[in-house]
């Protein structure tokens, strides 16, 4: 199994967090995730990620910030 990629974009603003989670997305190799760690709810990325069929969950961490978890197909995530 492959070693997800993880994305630290917290407190990066605008358009540095998408930028760099869809540099992540495009370099990742078969089988690998993308972590993505950020200040706020990405709601653009969940569009992008819907409209290009992947897989993805999101949950609230302890200190208020974001992890985005992405797969590239169902089950992936």
């Amino acid at each position: 199994m492959s070693t997800d990629l993880v994305v630290d974009a917290r407190w990066l603003p605008p358009p540095e967090p998408m930028e760099r989670v869809l540099q992540a997305l495009e370099m990742r190799g078969r089988g690998q995730r993308v972590h993505l760690l950020i200040h706020r709810e990405p709601y653009p990325l969940y569009e992008l990620l819907n409209a290009r069929g992947m897989e993805w969950r999101s949950r609230t961490l302890a200190d208020g910030c974001y992890e985005v978890l992405i797969g590239g197909e169902a089950g992936d995530v």
